[in-house]
């Protein structure tokens, strides 16, 4: 597979909706995952991530304009032992009740669907870093509509055991903006993967759109020790 560059592909897309990049750091001393979410509405631009005991949560910047929560306030990051989890929406609550009860991540997945957003549907991503004794894999996920039709709900997986250094995988809801917003193509996308939180972080959110970026959330997990570092990037302030 082709690597891109992943700062050139979100400069090219005025709007990638929301997106979850999972990989390794280029030393490979950490596992490496990004989200960021993104609006055209004034209800889906009037939020911020706030940290959380086991993750982090979507609030809104400013309360007297909220409209509607549904689909837009929920856990993108949450944390199950030495799991992560890391989703567009509430199917993390989802995915971390099923797994604490020993099913699989794409067990957990299977009552969810694309969301309800007619016409976009836009399609669930969801991804699931496993951290322990030094090793390292990870799984993404996307739930979509069969090309607009809600009659079908198609659900892809993508595993990846032992990644290699310097490298990770990104999706994204949508291909670019539109009405309907058309949903994201084909497996996740090769890209690389800094040693730097900060410098990722930054030139993450430098590249994504400046009208319609909102919030960005950048952990590094150091495989050997578990420790988690992380960097949240809100547009707006509550």
């Amino acid at each position: 597979m082709k690597t891109l560059d992943i700062y050139e592909e979100l400069k090219s897309n005025s709007y990638p909706g929301r997106g979850i990049v999972i990989g390794k750091s280029e030393d490979g001393k950490s596992a490496v995952t990004a989200y960021f979410i993104m609006g055209r509405s004034v209800n889906s631009r009037n939020r911020v991530f706030t940290e959380t005991a086991d993750g982090i949560r979507t609030e809104a910047a400013d309360p007297s304009k909220l409209t509607d929560p549904h689909l837009i306030i929920y856990a993108p990051v949450r944390v199950l032992g030495n799991k992560t989890i890391v989703t567009n929406g509430d199917q993390t609550d989802t995915i971390y009740e099923l797994m604490d009860k020993q099913q699989t991540f794409e067990q957990s997945l299977r009552n969810r669907e694309y969301e309800d957003d007619a016409p976009n549907y836009t399609p669930r991503i969801s991804g699931i870093m496993h951290v322990e004794n030094g090793t390292y894999n990870y799984a993404m996920s996307i739930l979509k509509s069969a090309d607009g039709n809600p009659d079908c709900c198609e659900r892809f997986t993508y595993s990846y055991t032992n990644p290699i250094n310097g490298f990770g995988h990104f999706i994204h809801t949508y291909m670019g903006d539109g009405n309907p917003l058309p949903s994201f193509e084909g497996e996740p996308k090769k890209v690389t993967i800094p040693n730097d939180m900060d410098e990722f972080a930054a030139k993450l959110w430098d590249a994504l759109n400046e009208d319609n970026k909102v919030s960005l959330f950048v952990r590094y997990i150091d495989i050997e020790t578990g420790k988690a570092t992380s960097k949240i990037i809100n547009k707006y302030t509550k």
